[in-house]
Order: structure tokens, then C-alpha cells, then sequence
């Protein structure tokens, strides 16, 4: 091993720096994200527990599961478990939260249960941006991106999906009964476990029947004819040529400096309807009179443009070539 850079023997004895403070350095984000959670006023901006109960155990504090909410987002970390498992080793976050560990539970039940106050603590970091004056030209891309939710595509139902389903099932039943009364013509010995393992299946399916009875009457009562059992806000919708079972993403982004201005989560596979309300979030997360906003093909709609312009908004879209000419080998 000679020639190369050792490390040093992990029974030596090592005289760190007496401060954690030492170990964060003045340049790392983290510091501007402890500056910025310290001055919300999240009383105002509705956290639950931001005022304290005067009876039971004290809990943490609102800002310190807001800046583990916050470093997980800026280094690409969802999973709630991770971050209990990061606070418990990770220098900057011991830092960050004064070596405080939540578990992942409570981290998880924090996201959830402020939704709305995040996205207030969103709109103040616009605020923030635009007094810095970190947006540019008043230029902005709109675009949409699709993520797949925890509900899985065999739990999400369409009308299409639920009759093939019920007609599968419906051809199960009727097999399984046509070999019950093959096992009763057989001899009783020989038959008696095999009828009962079909009566057992030709039972479950029915319970299964059952099921999807209930699903049809929600899925008439449902606005656009979808269901989803494990996450009800859901939709099936394509994206690069495959189905997935998700959300898509409105994002708002100025073009100078890359942040994102607005956002917004929608069930709605399209974007052909999008353009006009990110565009007037936009410009008033913002505070512009007027704004330029860019967007692909996908987002072409007329009355879409349309109300662009009449909110004050120019629009740059491009056309969606719809024509059959150049299939047919003219000019189109």
C-alpha cells in the first residue's frame, strides 16, 4: 500500500471541533434555511401545534419539522423514514434542528396535515424572491410533469376496465361451475376435496362480484367515470406512451434564474386546459402587470389563449400540427 493516501487507523484518538456550528460553513443552504423559517410567523400561516397545548406532552415544534420538510425537498429526499433516519446522522441536520430526531411518523403526519400552510410558505418565498429581485423580464415556461401515485393501476377503475373485469369474473364463475358438476358425475371419494376447493374459489369470486357491484355505483356518481380505492384523487393518464395512475404537476418557472414561481397539482391528464390559470398564478405570485409566458404544443388551445390575452398575458404557443396533408404528400 505504499505510494497512496492512507487514511488514519480508526482506533486514533481525534480532536474534533468543540462546536457543530464548526462543521456547517457559512456558504451551505442550509443556514439560509433556518434564517427563513425563524422569521415566518406560523401562527399566521395556520401550522398546527404552532401554539402549544396546555395539557399533555409538549411536541416539536412546527419550524423544526418545517426545515426537515424543507432539506429533504432541496436534496431530493421524499420518504419520511429517510429523513428520521438522516436527522439521526446527518451533520447538516443535526444542525439544522439542534439534534433533534423525529420519527418518521410524525414527519409523515406533519406534511399531511399542512398542506395549506406549506403552500402559504411557498408563496412567501416567492415574496421573498421577487424582493430580491430574483425574477427577471417577467418571462415564465409552463409545463406539466406526471407522478404516479401510491395507488396502483389494478385499484384504479374505469367503465371500460370494471366491465372486463366483471366479464372475466362472470367466465370464472361459469368454468368453475361447469367442473363442479364434471367432479359431482365423478365417484364420491374422488371428487369430495376437489368440489369443495371449487365451491371455496366460486364463492370468492362472487364476494369479488359483489365488489365491483359497489364500484359501479361509484364510479356513475363520479364526475369523469374514474375510481381509485387507495388514493381517491388519482386519475389514469398517459404519459410517453404508457398509462399510469397519478397526478399531473403544473410548475411555473422564470426563465433567468430557474425558480419556480406557481404550482399547482391537478387530476386532469391534459394540459390543453392549463395555460390560462398557471399563467394568472403566475403573474400574481409575481405581483407583474404584465407577463410573458412560454409553453409546448400540448398547451395549444384557442380559448386558452384567448383568456391570456384578455387578462393582460402574451402567450407563446406553438401550433399542434393536426393536418393529415403531409401524410398524404402534400404540403400542409
Amino acid at each position: 500500500m505504499k505510494r497512496f493516501i492512507k487514511g488514519e487507523h480508526r482506533g486514533q484518538g481525534t480532536l474534533l471541533p468543540e462546536s457543530l456550528d464548526d462543521y456547517v460553513s457559512d456558504t451551505n443552504p442550509v443556514r439560509v434555511v433556518d434564517v427563513f423559517v425563524d422569521e415566518l410567523d406560523l401562527v399566521n400561516l395556520r401550522f398546527e401545534g404552532a401554539i402549544p397545548a396546555e395539557t399533555g406532552l409538549p411536541a416539536y415544534h412546527p419550524s423544526v419539522l418545517l426545515k426537515i420538510y424543507i432539506y429533504g425537498y432541496l436534496d431530493r429526499i421524499q420518504s419520511s423514514r429517510r429523513l428520521e433516519r438522516e436527522a439521526q446522522r446527518n451533520v447538516e441536520l443535526m444542525w439544522l434542528t439542534g439534534r433533534l430526531m423525529p420519527d418518521f411518523k410524525t414527519i409523515a403526519n406533519f406534511r399531511k396535515d399542512n398542506s395549506k400552510a406549506i403552500r402559504g410558505v411557498c408563496r412567501q418565498f416567492v415574496v421573498l424572491c421577487q424582493q430580491l429581485g430574483l425574477f427577471g423580464e417577467h418571462l415564465v415556461a409552463i409545463d406539466g410533469s406526471k407522478f404516479k401515485a401510491v395507488n396502483n393501476r389494478d385499484r384504479n377503475f374505469t367503465s371500460a376496465k370494471l366491465k372486463r373485469r366483471m366479464e372475466e369474473i362472470e367466465s370464472s364463475i361459469s368454468r368453475y361451475l361447469a367442473a363442479l358438476d364434471t367432479a359431482d358425475r365423478q365417484e364420491p371419494t374422488a371428487s369430495e376435496p376437489s368440489a369443495v376447493r371449487l365451491e371455496e374459489k366460486i364463492a370468492k369470486l362472487k364476494t369479488q362480484m359483489k365488489e365491483l357491484r359497489a364500484i359501479e355505483v361509484q364510479l356513475i356518481e363520479s364526475p369523469d367515470k374514474q375510481v381509485s380505492l387507495t388514493d381517491p384523487d388519482a386519475r389514469s393518464m398517459m404519459t410517453r406512451g404508457t398509462g399510469i395512475v397519478g397526478y399531473n404537476v403544473q410548475t411555473a418557472v422564470d426563465t433567468q434564474h430557474h425558480l419556480i414561481v406557481a404550482h399547482e397539482v391537478t387530476n386532469v391528464g391534459s394540459d390543453r386546459d392549463q395555460l390560462s390559470s398557471m399563467a394568472k398564478q403566475a403573474r400574481e405570485a409575481m405581483a407583474a402587470d404584465t407577463l410573458s409566458v412560454v409553453a409546448d404544443r400540448g398547451y395549444f388551445k384557442s380559448e386558452q389563449i384567448l383568456a391570456c390575452h384578455e387578462a393582460g398575458i402574451t402567450a407563446y404557443v406553438p401550433k399542434p400540427m393536426t393536418s393529415g396533408a403531409k401524410a398524404d404528400g402534400r404540403f400542409q
